[in-house]
């Protein structure tokens, strides 16, 4: 049997990946976090997928239901592609299938000699004909996919789409989608070829059309055609072969350049495609309404009731009525799969007819996954799971039939203990989202068993992490003790990159659900003991201000860190905890000869010399304290602040704090003492910061659901406060208050002042204004030509941190937005704003943010960003939020520069100045003499050439003193190479910079921003 791809191609593949869960995942090429690992194809692979794409007459957008060029892996010799073999390659394609086993350089030869072969065809007197122009066209592919760079060809290969024979117009269009980037000068002749193609009706030529226009996928294409491709795609006399592939071109465009594709009134006809007889116009079709329903749900409303109506009759449909779609005994899986998702855009339907269809659907589903497999083939269990996790998907996202749930909860529960990975996993995985739910939470802890017994036995550590997430989702009162113990006990054997997750889970549990604080104040120093390192400093801060808020606890909680401290080896994070309590309630135990005031003091000193110098500064703190609580050992602690080692310590921080407190116990009468030096009061509620980290660190989309979900289910949850830790004195350090819990300053009685930049735009309140870039923008933005990571912005409001990292013409940004105050920032929305130039240039993805961010938080953002082609401006990222009623509005550039995407490559003396003579025309030069803004340090000059991306050659330049570098600025269209040398004169404090690529504005714009760096 055979089943069309899910673009309503033909193809025979198994399901191996659907997005959101809804498939098994590839066990042996997921990360920790379960996602897949995609491997970027090489010349090689792309052509030969390209070959078969347009062979098999659609456009290649599987979603995992078929090869992509990322996923082949067969040599060379496996090509002979009926395109590529046969009587077009002759004696040279045997020639060069067999060089492998000779040696590059005669290769390189053989491909040399053609190369001037076909050049001399394509200019000699004697006029080709198609065959002789779609061979050596083809012979130019298959050399630029060995790996050769090709510079000519093009013409011949633009007057192959002129062609009525199909070969021929074949080869011309797949070498202008593998060679003919967007800025070439063909494009005027390229466009109106297709646009004869398209206007010929003829289903082939309309289908080689369609698949040039979305492989190539530019700008100047969606201008062109985005048009009349939606025309192509509702007019009733369109074959049903080119309405699949038009389908799936206008999804193409609308991925690239949506603003270019608006929808119109071809939208609701687009919609009633999903009633197609041909399923394959309806999986195309789907493709491209769920996409469109995402941005735009209203306009595309009415999909819903079609795609109920359509997967009903696929779900109750025999396996042979739909044979030709049916993929080992399942019934058109890819399209079940697509209907499902599309209708996870909305909301439950309202129609009750409509409704009922679908819950009928659903059950279904659920009925057949009890039934006995009606094949062995691990094909039939791939196909019908996968629409089984999509319907599981749907029932979650529409969280309305308690029924519905429970049956879904049972059903993920049998996979936990299947034999299969995968399923393991994604069983997990969705069980995190009915735990949150009302309806199924008590179905989901039934498994509590089984989910203990995977986090103990589980190989693959993504599944142990799963299962660490299911066990935080399912806690409650009645299980949070038990939960909690089995966490802490796999958290000594736990894997290092899930350690600190675990620990804030099991801080934030073990506080929601503590009836009894000794065993919360138990558990904190439980997990101290365990994971000491992963303990971060919102942990220790949280159990500080729970045991201040709460007399009850004070006393045990002083007695038992001092019984902790007595081990032989205890973690820093536990001598702070320590240092803390027992100088706000030491006198609670100094009752007791074993815990006297001398032999707490005594204690806590002997820590001090193997302690971190914060933890010192806390720990000097804590005497101070002592001399106010414990007169008698007043002496004992200024013998210690007199001596060398602290009113001569090399820190300064360490030196203000022995000088300011011997004085201050020296000169001060004890009611002043008294006073200064009183307990701590109650800290204010607020969010615990332990919840907002795990919040940044998983994703505003992961843990805040569930407890909002918990919220919503009942008031078993502490509300305990969390207090902001109050400043006592006026040393900036990070250290402020007495014992160092790093306070934040407390919200203002009113507005801020407005001077440096604070609030850039005080009297307009519309969201739609942007600011002007913010004062001293350009100069952070210039640092970071050089590196990656570090702080872009700060005022006394708000901190913007970055950490991004790049490979090739890709790169992923992290941007880490910090509330330095103790109140709300509300409406908090960053916006990335770009020039048209630069959108056509750099590829911006950006996922939104928590619209809050509470006082002292952090919240994350993360960017991905692809380089189209090279560009010279940046994008501003601006910052809008409401700050104590007041509209704050903040912009600063984004340090995304074409240098990022230098990939450093080595050269030989002989090879770079053999590169530097080819690069000498005057268009590929640009030299600029500047004098040093720095001083002229070798090491740093050294170390901003390395940063700024490109490799530093030690020994090529015939002067020692010069800098050498070469890389390759990489985009998505093409690889320019760049040569650089930096030329100092310590004489005259000047510089001569010289760079060389093959682009003119490349080198300009590499040569201003390296300038600007010394």
């Amino acid at each position: 049997m055979r089943l069309p791809h899910r673009d309503g191609g033909a193809g025979g593949t198994a399901v191996t990946s659907v997005e959101n869960g809804a498939a098994l995942r590839e066990s042996s090429c997921h990360p920790s976090n379960g996602n897949t690992v995609t491997v970027r194809p090489s010349r090689y692979e792309t052509v030969r997928w390209l070959v078969q794409r347009q062979s098999g007459g659609s456009i290649g957008e599987r979603d995992g239901c078929s090869e992509t060029p990322g996923a082949v892996s067969k040599s060379r010799a496996q090509l002979h592609s009926p395109l590529l073999a046969g009587r077009t390659g002759g004696l040279f394609w045997a020639e060069v299938v067999a060089s492998p086993g000779k040696s590059k350089e005669a290769e390189i030869k053989r491909i040399n000699k053609e190369l001037a072969n076909i050049r001399s065809k394509f200019k000699g007197d004697k006029a080709l004909d198609g065959y002789s122009k779609k061979k050596y066209v083809c012979k130019l592919l298959f050399i630029f996919l060995l790996g050769h760079d090709i510079d000519f060809g093009h013409m011949e290969a633009v007057n192959l789409l002129s062609s009525n024979r199909y070969t021929e117009k074949q080869i011309g269009y797949l070498f202008i989608s593998v060679l003919v980037n967007s800025n070439s000068e063909l494009i005027r002749l390229i466009n109106n070829a297709i646009k004869n193609d398209l206007a010929s009706r003829n289903p082939t030529f309309m289908g080689l059309a369609l698949h040039c226009i979305a492989n190539v996928g530019s700008r100047e294409m969606a201008e062109a055609f985005a048009g009349e491709i939606p025309k192509i795609l509702v007019a009733g006399d369109t074959m049903d072969s080119a309405k699949q592939s038009a389908a799936l071109c206008l999804l193409r465009l609308y991925r690239t350049s949506p603003h270019l594709v608006p929808t119109g009134d071809w939208a609701s006809r687009v919609v009633h495609l999903l009633n197609d007889q041909h399923l394959g116009v309806v999986t195309a079709a789907t493709s491209l309404i769920t996409t469109l329903a995402q941005k735009n749900p209203e306009e595309f409303k009415t999909s819903v009731s079609l795609a109920v109506s359509r997967l009903s009759r696929i779900v109750t449909s025999a396996s042979t009525d739909l044979q030709d779609y049916t993929y080992y005994f399942v019934p058109a899986p890819w399209l079940s799969v697509k209907l499902l998702r599309l209708l996870q855009c909305y909301p439950p339907p309202e129609d009750p007819a409509v409704r009922g269809r679908l819950t009928e659907c659903l059950e279904t589903i659920l009925n057949k996954a009890q039934e006995p497999p009606k094949s062995k083939k691990v094909q039939h269990s791939n196909a019908k799971n996968a629409v089984l996790f999509e319907a599981i998907s749907l029932i979650i996202h529409h969280d309305s039939e308690p029924n519905l749930l429970v049956r879904a909860c049972n059903q993920l529960g049998q996979f936990l203990q299947h034999r299969e990975t995968n399923l393991r996993y994604l069983a997990l995985e969705s069980m995190c989202a009915l735990a949150s739910s009302e309806f199924s939470h008590e179905a989901v802890k039934t498994h509590i068993e089984t989910v203990i017994a995977a986090l103990k036995t589980e190989r693959d550590v993504s599944v142990r992490q799963r299962a660490v997430d299911l066990l935080y989702a399912m806690c409650d009162r009645s299980n949070a003790q038990q939960i909690v113990a089995e966490m802490l006990s796999y958290l000594e054997t736990a894997d290092y990159s899930i350690r600190e997750e675990i620990v804030l889970k099991v801080a934030i549990l073990a506080e929601k659900y503590a009836v009894d604080y000794t065993w919360y104040v138990d558990t904190i120093l439980n997990l101290i003991r365990i994971a000491g390192d992963y303990v971060s400093e919102e942990v220790w801060y949280r159990v500080i201000q729970i045991v201040i808020n709460r007399d009850d606890v004070q006393g045990y909680a002083a007695k038992t860190v001092f019984e902790s401290l007595q081990a032989p080896a205890c973690h820093e994070n536990l001598v702070k905890v320590g240092g803390y309590i027992l100088g706000e309630f030491g006198n609670l135990i100094a009752g007791d000869p074993r815990s006297s005031p001398l032999v707490q003091f005594n204690l806590l000193h002997s820590k001090f010399h193997l302690c971190s110098v914060p933890t010192r500064a806390l720990l000097l703190s804590t005497y101070i304290k002592f001399v106010n609580l414990f007169p008698e050992v007043k002496p004992t602690i200024q013998d210690v602040l007199r001596s060398d080692s602290q009113l001569r310590n090399a820190d300064a921080e360490l030196q203000q704090r022995a000088v300011e407190y011997l004085r201050l116990s020296t000169v001060a009468s004890t009611d002043i003492l008294a006073t200064v030096l009183e307990e701590m009061p109650p800290f204010p509620e607020r969010e615990s910061s332990i919840l907002a980290k795990l919040k940044k660190k998983k994703g505003p989309g992961t843990v805040m659901g569930l407890e909002e979900g918990k919220r919503e289910r009942g008031p078993d949850i502490n509300g305990g406060p969390e207090p902001a830790p109050a400043s006592a004195t006026s040393t900036p350090s990070p250290s402020a208050d007495l014992l160092g819990l790093g306070a934040v300053p407390p919200a203002p009685a009113g507005p801020p002042p407005s001077s440096g930049g604070l609030l850039v735009d005080v009297f307009s309140d519309s969201p739609s204004a942007v600011a002007p870039l913010a004062p001293g923008s350009e100069d952070n933005f210039a640092r970071f030509v050089c590196k990656n990571n570090g702080v872009l912005f700060e005022n006394q409001l708000l901190q913007i941190g970055l950490k991004s990292e790049f490979r090739q013409n890709l790169g992923r940004m992290f941007i880490f937005y910090g509330n330095k105050t103790s109140t709300q920032f509300l409406n908090f929305t960053p916006t990335l704003i770009c020039s048209d130039d630069l959108q056509a240039n750099l590829s911006l993805q950006t996922k939104p943010v928590d619209p809050t961010v509470d006082g002292g938080a952090q919240v994350q953002q993360v960017v991905n960003i692809e380089c189209v082609s090279d560009f010279t401006e940046a994008p501003v990222l601006n910052i809008q939020f409401r700050y104590g009623g007041t509209f704050q509005n903040v912009s600063v550039k984004l340090p995304i520069t074409l240098n990022k995407f230098f990939q450093p490559t080595e050269m030989a003396s002989q090879d770079f100045f053999q590169r530097w003579k080819q690069l000498s025309s005057p268009q590929q030069e640009v030299q600029n003499i500047f004098k040093a803004k720095h001083p002229m340090d070798t090491e740093i000059t050294k170390a901003k050439i390395i940063g700024f991306g490109s490799a530093l050659l030690e020994e090529v330049d015939p002067n020692p003193a010069n800098f050498v570098g070469a890389g390759i600025i990489h985009t998505r269209t093409t690889q320019i190479g760049c040569l650089l040398r930096l030329e100092p004169n310590l004489q005259a404090q000047m510089y001569r910079l010289t760079l060389r690529t093959s682009k003119e504005t490349v080198s300009q714009r590499l040569c201003a921003l390296l300038s600007e760096q010394f």
